[in-house]
């Protein structure tokens, strides 16, 4: 398979990179990439990696577990059972942001578990999954249309008040794109959730090259919250809150030892996870640094 090489920096349209970490694709391919750091903005990002046309043979997997829904092994169990937890989390943390019920936008909603939950709770909601399979189970699950992506015409003249994307903007090709759209279709006083892996992350420090959560090619860009910022401001928007993903250190901890010694090693994933989760916490937005993080972000 071929593969393109970004010559500018995502954020910064810096033109000077420097090679970061090389992580192997433990997942489907089993071949090598490389994670490049830019020398102006310090942004990481997958360079070179598979264009958008071939992007999808990466995706082949039963272990991509967000695009099925069979539980078939201890991982997929394990990811099932927090996933119905951390949908509960997620609606708390909606309806904070929102008075009333409201209009939804989840994009990639994978097979629609957590659209289904905010539909049942009173929202509006409309999602997107570029998964052809995920799609179908995801409409079936809400009841209604799935579209592939924000690029469907439906979807032209909506806004929004809420707009989730859960673990899906590090797989977005069109970065800058995507975001601009995302303000685009902002009701006023809106919030985006997004969600992403943080390489800065003490769990990350640990497993390094092996840490689950690069999970190369899929995962393009690798956010700090530096980064995001960044980003964010450059599309004239700006993270008001984050929030810790508590359950995603002791997940991804357990996908590295696998990477990393073959099999699952239970008590360093416990280990790790409880420490990457107790050294991450912070009273204060800036100050958190766990396995995952939540951002919400506003137009400025």
């Amino acid at each position: 398979m071929s593969l393109e090489t970004l010559t500018h920096c995502p954020v910064c349209q810096g033109t000077s990179f420097s090679n970061y970490l090389n992580v192997e694709d433990y997942t489907v391919s089993k071949k090598e990439f490389t994670i490049q750091q830019c020398n102006a903005c310090y942004f990481l990002f997958t360079n070179p990696r598979p264009p958008m046309a071939e992007i999808g043979a990466y995706y082949q997997s039963q272990e991509y577990i967000s695009h099925h829904d069979e539980a078939k092994d201890i991982m997929s169990r394990i990811y099932t059972s927090v996933r119905n937890y951390t949908i509960g989390q997620k609606i708390k943390l909606i309806t904070g942001l929102h008075a009333g019920k409201g209009s939804l936008l989840d994009i990639g909603c994978g097979t629609g578990n957590f659209l289904q939950a905010v539909k049942e709770a009173g929202w509006v909601t409309t999602g997107t999954e570029p998964d052809e399979g995920a799609r179908k189970i995801a409409g079936k699950r809400v009841g209604e249309n799935v579209f592939e992506s924000i690029n469907a015409s439906e979807l032209t003249t909506q806004k929004y008040d809420i707009i989730t994307m859960w673990h899906v903007l590090e797989h977005v090709h069109l970065l800058n794109e995507t975001v601009e759209w995302l303000a685009e279709h902002l009701n006023p006083g809106g919030k985006i959730i997004i969600a992403v892996p943080n390489p800065q992350s003490p769990d990350a420090a640990r497993y390094s090259r092996f840490w689950a959560a690069y999970d190369v090619p899929r995962h393009l860009y690798h956010f700090t919250k530096d980064s995001m910022a960044l980003l964010m401001k450059k599309h004239d928007m700006r993270v008001e809150k984050i929030h810790p993903m508590w359950f995603d250190s002791f997940y991804v901890s357990m996908l590295s030892t696998k990477y990393k010694a073959k099999k699952v090693d239970l008590f360093d994933s416990i280990k790790t996870g409880l420490m990457s989760n107790i050294k991450g916490n912070s009273s204060a937005s800036e100050g958190l640094n766990t396995s995952s993080l939540i951002y919400v972000i506003s137009k400025i």
